[in-house]
């Protein structure tokens, strides 16, 4: 089951949003949709292409590498800056970038994030003493 809620903000400054779907071929195409509709609502529209790309590439790799069922994406917007992280459930296979050859079809994903975002990072997910996930993160900011 695939579901989007947005969180009433406290402050006119911020809201956040969350997508929870499948690790699926679909899903980073429901990322994209998803990341577009939140940026629009906000008033960041000027960010949507470059947040497809990374959206898009984070959700890939969870799909293609992390063994998990399902996976979740958040996006939180400021006044000036959006906030995008992807949480899986497999802490054990982490993003890495790689340095592809010319004629490699894959491995330049993360290069691009790295690229295209203001800042981005990995972060482990705990509940207590008990590491349960990894969420990838990155940041743009409005021009």
């Amino acid at each position: 089951m695939t579901s989007a809620m947005l969180s009433t903000p406290r402050h006119h400054t911020t809201a956040s949003y969350h997508l929870s779907a499948p690790a699926d071929v679909t899903t980073p195409r429901l990322a994209r949709q998803f990341v577009t509709g939140a940026l629009q609502a906000t008033r960041h529209a000027t960010l949507i292409d470059n947040a497809c790309v990374c959206v898009s590439d984070v959700v890939t790799n969870v799909v293609q590498h992390a063994r998990v069922t399902d996976l979740s994406v958040e996006l939180t917007a400021y006044a000036d800056r959006v906030v995008i992280g992807v949480r899986d459930a497999d802490p054990t296979r982490r993003p890495a970038r790689r340095r592809a050859r010319p004629d490699d079809e894959r491995g330049r994903g993360l290069a691009l994030v790295q690229t295209l975002a203001d800042s981005c990072g990995m972060a482990l997910v705990w509940d207590r003493l008990t590491v349960t996930g990894k969420l990838f993160w990155f940041e743009l900011r409005d021009s």
